[in-house]
């Protein structure tokens, strides 16, 4: 049986001895897309760079593909993130180099593949997220769905089996979101990919995910189905379902009570 993409085991992480995610844990499985919501301050971008190798956690451990992603030497720690794709928020496309250039990039940089190659791998990467043709162009001459669309791109130059995607909806118009949400299901449904979207776009995350993960506080307070989230009884679940704000007292010790069932 193959390992998942990604297991998360009791992750405590965060910044300067100061945990901002507690005692996570999750796996993502193959072919599975996995939003990760929550609110403003809730942790999503620190978990992030703590699942995409950036931040060391504090406590715990991220595996990918079944190896220990922070108790490895770097040569392995390299070799296992050849096989994860991310794209940023903002895109991160270098500002100096084409589209064609920013896609060819991790080919140039991680394979052995001639010119000739890498020139037909990025046009095929750029056909599948719908900018065949804009191989050229600078990244400041694309609209902000095309940005995103050629990050995807460069994200899965290397045909990675786990892609992350933070906020790819951010900034958009709902038709345009409502197309990366498409090309989200396409990297699942054509490409077999495992995708992690953090998001804090409801519409998007109820339409694309096979599974929904919440942080609030940096805990995880639930993980389930887009149905199981609108029947979830959790106060906190339901507020964020229905964009109820809420005020700023929190006990943790009180938290943890009831996510064990004993408050």
């Amino acid at each position: 049986m193959r390992a998942a993409p990604l297991s998360i085991s009791n992750l405590t992480g965060g910044y300067n001895g100061q945990p901002v995610i507690h005692d996570c844990s999750m796996t993502i499985g193959h072919g599975e897309v996995v939003v990760i919501m929550g609110g403003s301050g809730s942790g999503k971008s620190t978990f992030l760079r703590h699942l995409i190798g950036l931040k060391p956690p504090m406590q715990g451990d991220v595996s990918l593909f079944g190896e220990s992603l922070y108790a490895v030497d770097e040569l392995t720690r390299l070799r296992l993130l050849k096989g994860v794709g991310v794209a940023f928020q903002s895109g991160a496309l270098l500002s100096s180099l084409s589209v064609g250039e920013n896609v060819a990039l991790p080919l140039v940089e991680h394979t052995a593949l001639d010119r000739e190659m890498i020139d037909l791998i990025v046009r095929m990467k750029l056909d599948f997220v719908g900018l065949l043709g804009k191989e050229d162009l600078l990244p400041a001459e694309l609209s902000g769905g095309m940005l995103k669309r050629a990050a995807v791109a460069r994200a899965i130059a290397l045909d990675p089996r786990l892609t992350f995607l933070d906020e790819p909806s951010a900034g958009l118009d709902p038709v345009i979101a409502a197309a990366l949400d498409e090309l989200i299901l396409k990297l699942r449904d054509s490409l077999g990919m495992s995708v992690v979207v953090v998001t804090h776009e409801l519409e998007s995350a109820f339409k694309i995910a096979d599974r929904i993960v919440v942080l609030d506080r940096g805990y995880i307070i639930f993980t389930g189905s887009v149905a199981d989230i609108h029947n979830s009884p959790n106060s906190r679940i339901r507020n964020l379902v229905n964009r109820i704000a809420e005020d700023e007292d929190f006990d943790p010790e009180m938290h943890l009570r009831r996510l064990v069932g004993e408050a």
